[in-house]
């Protein structure tokens, strides 16, 4: 399947389409990811993206605020080398009901979940899962919203940024398919997880199951990687702008409705 190539998008080495360098340019490019924010200090920018370790991460949740909703189901699916390493679906004691609305998304119940321990006893678990690897979610900032939530109510005293791994820390920009299948796939009606995996041919099995759509979100990321840019500093810098460009104009299309 041809993907079209991204608006706006570089080459890192510099070129001509001839293959003669722009004098300077590559390392004026190599000097400006150095100083992108929001890169995990465990990766060098210069580094390929898709050579670092990636942990997706997928919440089931009892609603959509993090300052009142709760985390019911954790996703945690690891990727190295295009491979998954580790695939771990949790189920999460919320400690308050789960409402009508929400269930009918996901189809988790009060009765399931009864058991489940809450998300202070398995915190350390999750922490471990994420350690030294690049964070990945679908529509990140609900994911990283939540995981931060849950973070500074569960975390014990004493507990700094520097004991968290990648994905639990303030500064970090998770890499977000969404961000990147609005650009490359402008010709879909729907960019949401299950209709770019469908498009993209990836099976997407338990939608709505955390493990589930960790596992095809991850998978989306890769089909879309020939058509993103390859190197992590890069590849961080261009999805904050892209973000900034489709937030503008959601807000635009929410104004003149």
């Amino acid at each position: 399947m041809h993907l079209p190539d991204v608006r706006g998008r570089t080459d890192v080495c510099g070129c001509f389409p001839t293959g003669r360098h722009y004098p300077g340019i590559a390392d004026l490019i190599a000097d400006a990811i150095q100083n992108v924010e929001g890169l995990c200090h465990e990766f060098e920018p210069g580094m390929a993206w898709e050579d670092i370790p990636f942990a997706v991460l997928d919440f089931e949740t009892t609603g959509r605020d993090p300052a009142t909703d709760r985390i019911i189901e954790i996703g945690i699916v690891c990727f190295e080398k295009g491979q998954v390493t580790k695939r771990e679906g949790l189920l999460v004691d919320p400690g308050i009901p789960v409402p009508e609305e929400s269930r009918a998304v996901h189809g988790i119940t009060d009765e399931e979940l009864q058991g489940a321990p809450v998300f202070a006893v398995i915190m350390p678990q999750v922490l471990e899962l994420l350690q030294g690897k690049l964070p990945v979610a679908y529509n990140a900032d609900f994911d990283r919203g939540f995981l931060r939530a849950e973070l500074t109510r569960a975390a014990p005293e004493g507990m700094t940024a520097g004991d968290m791994p990648p994905a639990a820390r303030d500064d970090i920009v998770w890499v977000d398919p969404l961000v990147w299948a609005r650009e490359i796939l402008k010709e879909l009606a729907s960019r949401k997880l299950g209709d770019v995996a469908a498009h993209l041919g990836i099976s997407l099995e338990q939608a709505h199951r955390a493990a589930g759509d960790a596992e095809a979100t991850g998978r989306v990321l890769l089909a879309l990687a020939s058509q993103m840019p390859r190197i992590y500093g890069e590849l961080i810098r261009l999805q904050k702008r892209y973000a900034a460009f489709q937030d503008a104009e959601l807000a635009a299309w929410k104004r003149f409705r």
